[in-house]
């Protein structure tokens, strides 16, 4: 007689765990809570926000896959018309607008930064990295869409849309990474990451 045996079923694992869902949300919030609060410069169309603090700060705690989540729950609400925009402003028209390039850019900064902190999320040097050129991936959306939007040329969008700002993303990136690093050590020796 023939050996019969019995598959067991494959069981698939989720793409996001209720934990890992859980703790999108709460950065998702924190982005909500950060995002619209800003200042306006009378040299640029762009004001300062604390968007970038936040970007720093969900994806240095969550990495690439749950920080790059979290970062569109955060647009998606905004674009619903949600306040969670620069100036508590919400809908298609900010996507639309001069900042609409830097607020689509945050999806790219988001998978870079996320990046480089899965794979070395342990050596400061190379978080850092990943945190400046997801940066600058940023600001060159936001500069050509800033162009396009100003009727400016690149070199006038780069110099109303980023350099200003460089110093102050600067400061950010530092207090995101001081804050983000301890936060996920934490998160990762309690097994939630």
């Amino acid at each position: 007689m023939a050996n019969m045996t019995t598959a067991t079923p494959k069981t698939e694992k989720p793409l996001l765990t209720l934990k890992q869902i859980t703790l999108a949300g709460l950065m998702t919030a924190v982005f909500c809570l950060l995002g619209p609060i800003s200042l306006n410069i009378p040299i640029s169309p762009v004001p300062i926000s604390l968007g970038m603090l936040a970007i720093y700060f969900v994806t240095s705690v969550l990495g690439m896959k749950l920080g790059t989540f979290s970062v569109l729950a955060y647009i998606l609400l905004g674009l619903a018309g949600v306040p969670v925009f620069t100036g508590f402003t919400g809908g298609a028209g900010k996507l639309l607008g001069p900042t609409g390039g830097y607020i689509i850019g945050y999806l790219f900064m988001a998978l870079i930064c996320g990046f480089f902190v899965d794979k070395w999320g342990n050596r400061i040097l190379p978080e850092i990295l990943g945190m400046v050129l997801g940066t600058v991936v940023c600001y060159i959306f936001g500069t050509i869409w800033l162009a396009h939007q100003a009727s400016y040329t690149f070199p006038q969008a780069l110099a109303a849309g980023v350099l200003p700002y460089i110093p102050v993303d600067a400061v950010k990136l530092a207090i995101a990474l001081i804050a983000g690093r301890q936060i996920r050590a934490r998160l990762l020796k309690a097994g939630l990451l």
